[in-house]
């Protein structure tokens, strides 16, 4: 195993400064610091409030230090988390859950099934600014006795447990979060989860410690240190020069050049993310021979093979194969031809191009600058003029809740429970803070769906939902992402086909 510098390597990134702070990874006899380079900052400590609530590359962070409800495990299968048990009545007017005991937060208070009640109360009410709100706002009259919990049924919600182990699904402390606020809360946060919060430089790095009662056992490090390295240039740097011991999301040559030699190891796996451009229908986008031709004119194979080496799944639509609604009838044929045809009827040409904008991340995934540049150069060969503008993914999710959004927007949609609702739905139902298009055409074959208890009929419903969105390009869904990810030797990861960068699950080699 190489020895490791000192040195910090984060030059050109926000977190050069701070990060000096502590020193470099020690690999002596073993990893005292286990040291992380991440993609992405995190804007705020409360998991269940705000846009970086549902964000889910920070749910590695949020998961580290708060419990779900409900666990969910590497395979994205459920299993008892703070919640033991759960379930309806026989009529689905009731739910009731079973809370764990013997647990504590982390400042050694104990446990009840008190928080999880408040926890799902506050996650219901529409002041507190949950953006899953409406969902879990289908419980009412929640009520903790002993170690059980209990709710009605005020709208029936087929995956309302789904969303225990999902985004905002997470158990807050009732009695701390009262007595310190919102404010206090976020300068000291304390959770049921596997680490501690030490210390955090926002937009450096945050320092955690091993929790030694966590219920689901002691993690194998000690000490984990997050750096926010939002380049992926820089975070190739990190792992290289051994100042970080693992990283994700870095262009797949690079992955490729580095995982198998210098004390480096990879690990690649599907996860559940899917690369996706929203359509926003406005300006080009209320025109459908516009939508087609830019979806028909984009080889997705072409580039997987050439700009992801091949780490890719390439999709028709916002299921994965992975999903319980995919459907693999429906698919949106490379057709530049056609896309022609259909832009000439609308009066555009090589010559004469529709013009709009296309926003994107730049190194947030791998490639993903460059996979909407190839894009770009598709389009113009059809008759589509695309002006490129790079954000930050804060503002893509600030844009997107305000439906802001340009008419076309480069994003990577997360699903870890595989349900069409949480893909196609929140994605595509005008009505939620999470879309941008607002086709009353749309809305009206969604909606039925939300409260459908018939499952073979709701799973039926939400493939008839995506061969429309698919028959008249109202999203253009790319291709499943592969994640790599690079780690020292002394180091075995285990992914989370979540795609969530889990260091509890980090073992020593």
């Amino acid at each position: 195993m190489k020895q490791i510098s000192r040195r910090t390597v984060l030059k050109g990134t926000a977190a050069a400064v701070a990060i000096t702070a502590f020193a470099g990874p020690s690999l002596a006899q073993g990893i005292d610091e286990l040291v992380i380079a991440y993609n992405v900052n995190l804007p705020s400590w409360d998991p269940t409030v705000g846009p970086s609530a549902v964000n889910p590359t920070i749910q590695g962070i949020y998961q580290s230090v708060f419990d779900q409800f409900i666990l969910q495990k590497s395979d994205l299968s459920p299993a008892p988390g703070l919640v033991t048990d759960w379930g309806w009545n026989e009529d689905k007017t009731k739910i009731m859950l079973t809370v764990r005991e013997g647990v504590t937060w982390h400042d050694g208070s104990p446990f009840t099934a008190e928080d999880v009640a408040w926890s799902l109360t506050r996650a219901a009410d529409e002041n507190t600014g949950n953006p899953i709100q409406f969902i879990w706002s289908t419980l009412t009259n929640i009520k903790a006795e002993g170690n059980t919990v209990t709710a009605d049924v005020a709208r029936f919600e087929p995956t309302i447990f789904k969303w225990m182990y999902f985004l905002t699904g997470y158990v807050l402390p009732k009695d701390y979060y009262e007595k310190v606020g919102p404010e206090g809360f976020e300068a000291a946060p304390i959770g049921t989860g596997p680490y501690m919060v030490e210390k955090f430089e926002r937009n450096a790095f945050v320092r955690l410690k091993a929790n030694p009662n966590y219920w689901g056992g002691k993690p194998d490090f000690e000490t984990v240190t997050i750096k926010f390295v939002t380049d992926a240039a820089s975070r190739v740097a990190e792992i290289e020069s051994g100042n970080a011991h693992v990283t994700l999301e870095m262009p797949y040559e690079e992955y490729d050049r580095l995982k198998d030699g210098n004390g480096i190891a990879g690990t690649d796996a599907p996860i559940s993310d899917i690369g996706m451009i929203f359509l926003n229908d406005i300006e080009a986008m209320l025109d459908p021979n516009v939508r087609m031709a830019a979806a028909m004119s984009i080889d997705k194979q072409l580039i997987i093979d050439r700009l992801l080496s091949g780490y890719g799944v390439a999709i028709d639509t916002l299921q994965t194969p992975e999903y319980i609604a995919f459907d693999d009838s429906i698919k949106v044929p490379y057709d530049p031809e056609k896309a022609k045809e259909l832009l000439a009827e609308s009066g555009f040409s090589p010559e004469n191009p529709v013009k709009f904008k296309i926003q994107t991340t730049r190194g947030f995934k791998p490639k993903d600058y460059e996979i909407i540049q190839a894009i770009v150069g598709l389009w113009r060969k059809v008759g589509i003029e695309a002006e490129i503008e790079v954000y930050e993914i804060a503002k893509h999710y600030e844009l997107r809740a305000a439906d802001q959004l340009a008419p076309a927007a480069f994003y990577n949609w997360g699903n870890s429970v595989g349900d069409p609702t949480t893909s196609t739905g929140f994605a595509m139902f005008g009505p939620s803070p999470h879309s941008v298009w607002d086709g009353e055409d749309l809305t009206g074959m969604i909606g039925p769906l939300w409260g459908e208890a018939d499952e073979d009929k709701r799973i039926e419903g939400w493939k008839a939902v995506d061969k429309y969105i698919a028959d008249n390009a109202l999203v253009i869904p790319l291709l499943q992402y592969v994640q790599p990810i690079l780690h020292a030797d002394g180091v075995v990861v285990t992914p989370h086909a979540s795609g969530a960068l889990l260091p509890h699950l980090m073992k020593r080699a």
